[in-house]
């Protein structure tokens, strides 16, 4: 790409995120009414979720899933920008760099493409026989310091993944796969949600760890890349909240409004975390009979819970018209239900955040019996 399409694009996003800041402070006022929440809610909290604003999440996705960003595909141009974007949110929100004075932990796709998974009978990719130049892949990671002494060394993982499936080769017409529910809802929660608490007056006692993943879509390989890498001890590393298709709310089993699901519900404290946030703010908080269990390996979260960290994905539809299709557009989304849904999801974290007692495995539960083996490894040395 020339420098001069550089400076054109890269001046389209700074307006596009100057637009997105102004709508969200106009929002403030017009939330106000519609977030007045049971009493439970302390008055430093509601002003929190009053924060929390649908036309805001609306600006930043509608660039997010714009045909400009080319279905976000893992690795490509269109993850760059989208990484960018991300991180000047970040900055202006005023979290602190994760990496180095740096927004972005960073890997080479060449390296990592080795290890993909492959379906059976597919012979794995040959050796180069010549030097590669590194293809840059980022996490975008960044950090609410807490206000306590002590816990403030201890982190929640706030996410979801950036990337989509990129776009449709020789298609006629349309042909990007904007991923606008999967998972641009997803990554502006985790913006939205950052800029609520980064505007307390006295932060939560936890640290609070914001943070974006590449390659979902390619195996889960920018949540496994953490996993094996992390900035932020994976000791102390009390628990996870991936966010992941909150934006529709046409399911196939029927419209969710006002209703949440979480993945292995019951194979932690998380759940019933987020069920006791959901019945502050109005929020209908659920376990799925089957897709509950069934899709807890199938998002970011199941690479932190092999660190054995209690993570848990929370999605308000898990199948959608659109899934993986060209029809996946901003234009879908239920933005004020997004915004219901963020406030129960912040009271979650706020919960977690401010508690001495960190979430638990539950050891009672089989299916929870390899995290909470690594669990308990994780915290032999303590």
């Amino acid at each position: 790409m020339s420098t001069t399409k550089v400076i054109k694009v890269f001046g389209s996003i700074a307006l596009i995120s100057q637009c997105a800041v102004s709508a969200s402070v106009f929002a403030q006022t017009s939330n106000a009414n519609a977030t007045k929440q049971a009493s439970t809610v302390s008055a430093p909290m509601q002003a929190t979720l009053e924060r929390i604003s649908a036309d805001s999440m609306r600006g930043h996705l509608n660039f997010l899933a714009s045909d400009l960003l080319e279905g976000r595909a893992t690795p490509s141009r269109g993850l760059d920008l989208a990484a960018e974007y991300i991180a000047a949110q970040f900055r202006v929100i005023g979290l602190e760099p994760a990496v180095n004075d740096s927004y972005f932990q960073t890997a080479d796709w060449n390296v990592l493409k080795r290890d993909l998974p492959r379906r059976p009978g597919t012979p794995a990719p040959a050796a180069d026989t010549e030097p590669q130049p590194p293809v840059i892949v980022r996490n975008v990671i960044g950090v609410l310091r807490g206000s306590d002494p002590v816990l403030k060394d201890s982190y929640i993982l706030v996410t979801a993944h950036y990337d989509h499936i990129g776009m449709k080769p020789n298609a006629e017409g349309d042909k990007i796969f904007n991923g606008a529910n999967d998972d641009a809802s997803g990554t502006v929660s985790v913006i939205e949600l950052a800029k609520a608490f980064a505007e307390m007056k006295v932060r939560p006692k936890r640290s609070i760890v914001f943070m974006t993943f590449f390659g979902e879509e390619r195996g889960l390989v920018g949540s496994r890349y953490y996993g094996k890498n992390p900035v932020f001890p994976i000791e102390k590393t009390v628990a996870g909240i991936n966010i992941e298709q909150v934006g529709r709310t046409d399911d196939s089993e029927g419209p969710q409004v006002a209703s949440v699901a979480v993945t292995g519900f019951d194979f932690s404290d998380v759940g019933a975390i987020i069920k006791q946030a959901g019945d502050k703010t109005g929020i209908k908080v659920w376990k799925h009979a089957k897709n509950s269990d069934d899709y807890f390996g199938r998002s970011d979260n199941q690479a932190i819970a092999d660190q054995g960290v209690p993570a848990h994905t929370i999605s308000v539809a898990y199948a959608f018209p659109d899934y993986h299709g060209l029809g996946d557009e901003a234009n879908k989304i239920d933005y004020d239900n997004m915004a219901k849904v963020n406030r129960a999801v912040a009271v979650a974290i706020e919960q977690i955040a401010n508690s001495k007692d960190a979430p638990k495995w539950d050891e009672k539960n089989p299916k929870a019996a390899k995290y909470v083996e690594a669990w308990k490894q994780r915290n032999a040395g303590k």
